[in-house]
């Protein structure tokens, strides 16, 4: 295969990425602390308008058939919960990322925000079975972001796909990270590290996004909640959300089983319980958005 784009190109063009809100960033900061308190969270939404609003058309929207409407702020994130209030943060803030077309991925528009957020649910189920204590909502906020970094990167992608599942099926490339890093020098999981970076997330967060197909390779403070999400992520394309041409074209870590008590029939049910909850909440987003 041949380069298509120099790799210090790609790096100009992340760190053109626009910042996230201070709203964002001090959320994703709390939920990396486990000592924190809903309250918290609860302050940071009411100094922003936007995300106030948006909060409020979410939890009165149909697709959680509440009888009465909420229409306290307090309330609305209690009965939300803080990872979802995390998911519309985001969403508001990086949407043009997650949302656009994955053209370089013969992925359609708003595939890697549904990605995204089966990853994430599966990502925090799967943390609870975990042989030490790991803290759920940040391998739900982890699951989120793990693969920003194919919003930047599909832009230099176009018309690769093809070439790229050849060279898969001709076992010319071990997955798609291979073919990634061949065509462009970096691959996502390394330009999503480089987005984390330029966001100043927290450095779990960040490890996650670097290392969520290659979690034995990330350091050992932190391995467990990277195998968290590396699991949900695999879950989130077998559930049939995968993000276009590359979905289960990475390989799974057999090591998994050192850091998470999961049997495959333990997946399965995971599977099984996020698709009911993945659904109400799409449905909610899907709904404010028409309005």
């Amino acid at each position: 295969m041949d380069k298509k784009f120099d790799r210090d190109t790609i790096i100009d063009a992340i760190r053109r990425v626009p910042l996230l809100s201070p709203s964002a960033s001090r959320l994703l900061e709390l939920s990396a602390n486990p000592e924190h308190d809903l309250s918290e969270v609860i302050d940071i939404v009411k100094c922003d308008a936007p995300l106030t609003a948006h909060v409020l058309r979410i939890v009165n929207s149909a697709a959680f058939g509440l009888l009465n409407k909420i229409e306290s702020i307090d309330r609305a994130v209690a009965y939300l919960g803080e990872r979802l209030v995390v998911s519309i943060a985001l969403g508001d803030n990086a949407g043009a990322l997650f949302n656009k077309p994955l053209a370089g991925y013969d992925g359609e528009k708003g595939a890697l925000w549904r990605h995204d957020l089966l990853t994430a649910m599966a990502s925090r189920h799967i943390s609870q079975k975990a042989r030490v204590e790991l803290n759920a909502g940040l391998a739900f906020t982890g699951g989120i972001l793990h693969d920003i970094g194919k919003g930047i990167l599909s832009d230099f992608l176009h018309d690769t796909a093809p070439e790229l599942v050849e060279s898969l099926e001709k076992h010319a490339i071990v997955d798609y990270l291979e073919g990634e890093r061949a065509l462009l020098g970096i691959d996502h999981a390394e330009a999503g590290f480089e987005v984390a970076t330029c966001w100043q997330l927290p450095e779990a967060l960040q490890m996650i996004i670097r290392y969520h197909h290659q979690p034995h390779k990330a350091p050992e403070a932190f391995r467990a909640l990277v195998y968290a999400v590396h699991l949900g992520d695999i879950i989130a394309m077998m559930g049939g959300r995968g993000t276009g041409a590359d979905t289960l074209q990475y390989p799974l870590d057999p090591k998994y089983s050192d850091y998470l008590d999961l049997t495959f029939d333990d997946l399965a049910l995971v599977l099984l319980e996020t698709e009911e909850e993945f659904r109400r909440i799409e449905a909610s987003f899907h709904e404010t958005k028409e309005n």
